[in-house]
């Protein structure tokens, strides 16, 4: 059992969490902070102070995930030690503030406000002032709600319990996104069964990643529900439960929209395990899919009493402007150019390259859809090429959307480069927004900084000690072999 290592994570995190009552998403009027003698962590030096034992926790966390990454490399770190990491680092991350995100004050004031009877899908937050209000970010706080019936009623159902209560809030619903791990941590080894993968790896890579615990978790993003449905839909659908498979991804469509990308994969799936010609069993289990689809989400509408106005306030992200959208960056470098010679509106740029970049995006899915037509694991492959496309072309982009893909691709089979490759992207995302939420996006002497950690992170996955600090030999690094 990696117990050193378990125990440096578990460190790692509750440093992060402690860390966060000063530098994370913190609340306007703290009723725990406000007006003792801890309040001085929230400012000046004391939130230096904070800031700086958050980071420390956040580099023991990379330190103890890459060191449990070379046990599971190595086989000498299975599913149950996987299942026990992830349950232990977890925890104080249940009970920390927000963290590199204020998300989750957003999804409280929507619930507020579809609780009082106003509809999340015409009106912002700002509608109803009150505590849950003040601590939306000023960019949310005249904006719809875009996320489906089924995260309003959560959200709804949270705020009915906890009221005005935002640190009672934070907790509850980070607890409801909490399901998506748990059906992670059932899912992605049934994935890594039919994927070709290792459920270790799977879980490694999908659950324990700092990524996932830290922004997914720590900021409790709604993805976590929906990355959770998402996955356990796609294993329903291998394991021939076709309909409970695309009812589950409709649930997470219901939470949050992206999730529809990969039923048009699932229907390859169901329909080449018919009889008949390819045409009438793609009719057959496209029919299928489709009332299915319509019959779940319908009674999540219903049940949510709320409207479809959250469809047209999918184009509300549109306000989310950085450069890890491909288009947005091209719009802005263009502009950038441009600007050189004759001031002209940005806005204009982005509409252009934005709009160029969604025609690629569909091109993009279109090809990868029916080059899956055969089926089987390879249309959950092309599945998560999708997603990932998804996540660099559409207009707006954040890092945790990049959990989309590596969700749904966690089952496959990785080999050494590509280990190293999402152990680099995973890092460097974790680390290119602030703690406090704002983005670290244009702050170029710090992403260079946080680049370099993540190469360092991602090196030491397959050469430990890669900078040569340590006179102990290789074989020292690997963790005790433990029964998988």
């Amino acid at each position: 059992m990696p117990l050193g290592t378990i125990l440096l994570g578990l460190f790692g995190v509750a440093l992060i969490a402690l860390g966060g009552t000063g530098a994370g998403g913190t609340l306007i009027h703290d009723p725990l902070l406000a007006d003792t003698a801890l309040s001085w962590i929230r400012y000046g030096h004391g939130k230096d102070l904070a800031t700086a034992v958050l980071y420390g926790g956040l580099g023991l966390l990379v330190w103890a995930w890459i060191r449990l990454g070379r046990g599971v490399r190595a086989e000498l770190v299975g599913r149950k030690a996987m299942l026990l990491t992830i349950g232990v680092w977890m925890l104080p991350l249940l009970v920390a503030p927000p963290l590199f995100s204020r998300d989750v004050y957003s999804y409280l004031a929507q619930g507020q406000l579809a609780l009082e009877g106003f509809d999340p899908y015409q009106a912002g937050p700002s509608v109803l002032p009150g505590p849950l209000t003040e601590n939306v970010s000023w960019v949310w706080q005249n904006t719809p709600a875009p996320y489906g019936p089924l995260f309003m009623l959560v959200a709804k159902g949270v705020v009915a319990v906890t009221g005005t209560s935002l640190i009672g809030g934070v907790v509850l619903i980070r607890l409801m996104m909490g399901l998506g791990v748990v059906l992670l941590c059932w899912s992605l080894p049934g994935l890594a069964r039919h994927l070709g993968g290792r459920p270790a790896v799977a879980l490694w890579l999908g659950v324990a990643n700092p990524l996932m615990l830290v922004h997914l978790v720590g900021g409790a993003h709604n993805d976590m529900l929906m990355v959770g449905l998402l996955a356990t839909g796609v294993l329903l659908v291998l394991e021939r439960r076709h309909v409970s498979g695309v009812a589950v991804v409709t649930l997470a469509t219901a939470v949050k929209a992206t999730a529809v990308v990969a039923l048009p994969f699932l229907v390859w799936v169901w329909a080449a395990r018919l009889v008949g010609s390819r045409r009438s069993r793609f009719v057959r289990a496209a029919g299928w899919g489709v009332a299915i689809f319509v019959t779940v989400f319908t009674l999540c509408t219903l049940v949510a009493e709320v409207s479809l106005g959250w469809i047209p306030a999918l184009r509300t992200s549109s306000t989310i402007v950085n450069w890890l959208s491909l288009p947005t960056a091209l719009g802005q470098f263009v502009h950038l150019v441009v600007n050189w010679v004759v001031h002209v509106d940005e806005g204009i740029f982005l509409g252009i390259t934005r709009g160029l970049g969604m025609l690629l995006l569909a091109w993009l899915a279109i090809k990868q859809w029916w080059a899956a037509r055969d089926g089987g694991p390879e249309a959950v492959r092309r599945a998560a090429v999708t997603l990932l496309a998804v996540g660099l072309l559409s207009p707006a982009t954040l890092p945790w959307y990049f959990s989309w893909p590596l969700v749904v691709g966690a089952g496959l089979a990785w080999g050494s480069t590509g280990l190293v490759l999402v152990a680099l992207g995973s890092v460097w995302m974790l680390l290119v927004t602030f703690p406090s939420g704002d983005t670290a996006l244009y702050s170029w002497g710090y992403l260079f900084l946080t680049l370099l950690a993540a190469l360092l992170a991602a090196v030491s996955l397959v050469r430990p000690d890669p900078l040569r600090l340590s006179s102990r030999p290789v074989e020292d690094f690997l963790l005790p072999r433990m029964t998988r």
